[in-house]
């Protein structure tokens, strides 16, 4: 059955955790099989799904050939191809954040981040041909793209987009799309996890990991013009149950509880408000709509999200590290159960990544009718 109007694909943050968005889109490409083409001509990501929106854009004349490159980079992940983490940076790094803490106020300096993530700008430098996107809307492969970067400055969240010549830039509370041509500074601001990494600037701002004040995760994928939304979590939104605790919380697990706030709690809100006015729209006719100048539409969502907690599983490959960082991340508990939702956002090794990417080829599999009737013929 074809479908009418743009399909969006919609990418959310959370480190590591977007192995498992690749285990979706590998599933998605099994299920379209030999149909050439991009089936999501808006492409939206935040964070690691900012990097995972752009390798798709860049290799969007052919959707199973970008998948099968992404999964063979994150089935092949290591740490030290994100950031470093051999003992003289990490030692360096607790001595620049020890000094600042001690005698910030006589050296007047301050460190930028905990890890350096030089190595993931050689690694995107190397294997992304950004100039590609523009030659993927020129030859109709694609639609729009764009990455969510946070301002530190302006506290606004930013959806840089690059797309096709009529799309215009828009502004709402605490929200802008703004059009320019994405590079790898744009990708690693999406991806500067606060405090972890640097924040890069652009356009006189300095901008971090775009999870951040993001009110509306799915907000750029509509004013692009999609009419239909793929979301890809990167957490369960199923509600836990609450359980008792004796002791005192661990670094690992406060750090942990704000990363998942950052990451999950607003996608969670807008899709029950999108959910909402759908809901609404529906009780009327597109006339009776147009009658009241109502200019909303509403729009077809598909939401998969992981079926198992991903810290547990994390918590299961925490001696895949490399014994520096096993050394630095157990002493502020990220070894224990609780603290290791922290480890779960660092963990870029094959182990941790290969299980992700499984669970969510089978998550998806499992609903493959739902999928089918998203993407029609596309």
């Amino acid at each position: 059955m074809e479908k009418s109007g743009k399909a969006a694909l919609v990418l959310t943050g959370g480190g590591a955790r977007a192995a498992y968005q690749v285990g979706v889109l590998s599933a998605l490409s099994d299920i379209r099989g030999r149909k050439r083409g991009n089936p999501f001509p808006i492409i939206c990501g935040t964070s690691a799904g900012g990097i995972n929106a752009a390798a798709l854009a860049v290799f969007s004349n052919d959707f199973g050939a970008a998948v099968r490159k992404l999964r063979w980079i994150w089935r092949n992940f290591h740490v030290d191809q994100v950031y470093r983490a051999d003992a003289r940076a990490l030692f360096g790094s607790g001595l620049r954040w020890g000094a600042a803490l001690t005698f910030g106020w006589l050296i007047k300096q301050h460190p930028r981040a905990l890890l350096d993530n030089s190595p993931l700008r050689a690694l995107l430098s190397r294997v992304l041909d950004f100039d590609a996107i523009d030659r993927a809307i020129e030859a109709g492969n694609l639609y729009a793209l764009s990455v969510s970067a946070s301002g530190y400055a302006s506290g606004e969240n930013l959806a840089f987009f690059q797309g096709v010549p009529e799309l215009r830039s828009w502004r709402r509370a605490q929200r802008v799309g703004m059009r320019t041509r994405i590079g790898v500074d744009h990708l690693l601001a999406t991806s500067a996890i606060p405090f972890l990494f640097p924040a890069i600037k652009l356009h006189r701002e300095f901008f971090g990991d775009g999870s951040m004040r993001q009110l509306a995760p799915v907000s750029p994928a509509i004013h692009l013009g999609a009419s239909r939304i793929l979301v890809i979590g990167s957490g369960r939104l199923k509600e836990e149950a609450r359980s008792r605790e004796e002791g005192y919380p661990s670094p690992a697990q406060i750090a942990g509880h704000a990363m998942s706030s950052i990451f999950l709690d607003g996608l969670t809100v807008d899709l029950e408000r999108m959910q909402r006015i759908n809901q609404t729209l529906c009780a009327f006719s597109e006339e009776q709509r147009l009658e009241a100048g109502i200019n909303l539409r509403p729009i077809e969502t598909l939401v998969i999200t992981p079926s198992e907690r991903l810290d547990t599983i994390a918590g299961n490959h925490f001696g895949d590290l490399p014994r520096t960082l096993r050394t630095l991340l157990g002493g502020v508990g990220a070894k224990r159960t609780e603290g290791s939702a922290l480890l779960s956002y660092l963990l870029f090794e094959p182990g941790f990544t290969r299980a992700l990417i499984d669970l969510g080829y089978l998550d998806t599999i499992s609903r493959r009718d739902e999928v089918e009737q998203f993407l029609g013929d596309t």
